[in-house]
């Protein structure tokens, strides 16, 4: 990875700061009385100004759905705390993140102000609160989106999807639209920089991001699934395998020690 001088380090943790902090003043001043639309077009911008100042470059293969695609589950691989801001650059939803992103200074509280559901993976009482809230939401015509390994990965592999999660979309009768996320260096090779992974704190991965020279975030918008008369076993399994499919990516299935093969064949 070729990296930045430690002045332009800097300069753009100063500029990200900023950005969050003018996020804040947005929100707390325009949300309580905006519409949707106006919350949706807010977030799309916002979320694009912050991947700009961080030198991303977003890379879309295949068609979005729109940018907020009513009675639709987003569902994307999962690698960093920034891949929200990826996707909210092109499709905004709704996300189902893990409870401790409501703790992070700043971007948990934006998270929370901008619609955020916060589930406890550990509570299997907490899934089922967080699904009627999902489910519900999506009949009213929202779009959510959900990482479905449950956990980041390197970019490398991916994780089994966990087919509870899955549930809402089939109570709603909804569409499904999986989302491939991938990060690569201008010369096309894996990024790392952008992994959140190993128990890394938030500020290292900030700094490892703002170390790379330029990232790019490329999104795979795949095939659409009718969850109609659909089981959520089957649209998990066939969601799974269309993300490791476009990415090219070995899955890791539960009890393996490494990833089998990766898929031959794009969708």
């Amino acid at each position: 990875m070729s990296k930045t001088w430690l002045l332009t380090r800097i300069w753009r943790i100063s500029r990200l700061t900023f950005h969050l902090f003018k996020g804040v003043v947005i929100v707390a001043a325009r949300f309580g009385t905006a519409d949707r639309d106006l919350r949706v077009t807010t977030i799309q911008r916002w979320s694009q100004q912050m991947l700009l100042l961080l030198n991303f470059e977003v890379r879309v293969v295949g068609i979005p759905p729109g940018i907020y695609p009513a009675n639709t589950l987003l569902v994307a691989n999962h690698v960093s705390w920034i891949d929200i801001f990826v996707l909210n650059s092109i499709t905004v939803s709704r996300f189902v993140a893990k409870s401790e992103v409501r703790r992070w200074p700043v971007i948990g509280w934006l998270c929370v102000k901008t619609g955020t559901l916060f589930i406890e993976r550990q509570k299997k009482r907490d899934t089922a609160r967080v699904g009627n809230i999902v489910s519900a939401s999506l009949a009213e015509g929202d779009c959510i989106a959900m990482f479905p390994e449950g956990t980041t990965a390197d970019g490398t592999y991916l994780r089994p999807f966990n087919a509870s999660l899955f549930q809402p979309i089939l109570e709603s009768q909804g569409r499904v639209q999986p989302v491939g996320l991938r990060y690569l260096y201008l010369d096309g090779q894996h990024a790392i920089a952008p992994a959140y992974t190993d128990n890394l704190s938030l500020l290292a991965s900030i700094w490892r991001i703002v170390s790379a020279k330029q990232t790019v975030a490329e999104l795979h918008f795949c095939r659409q699934l009718n969850a109609e008369g659909a089981h959520r076993r089957h649209l998990c399994k066939e969601a799974e395998a269309i993300i490791a499919t476009a990415l090219n990516l070995p899955l890791l299935h539960k009890g393996a020690d490494k990833p089998v093969d990766p898929p031959a064949e794009a969708p």
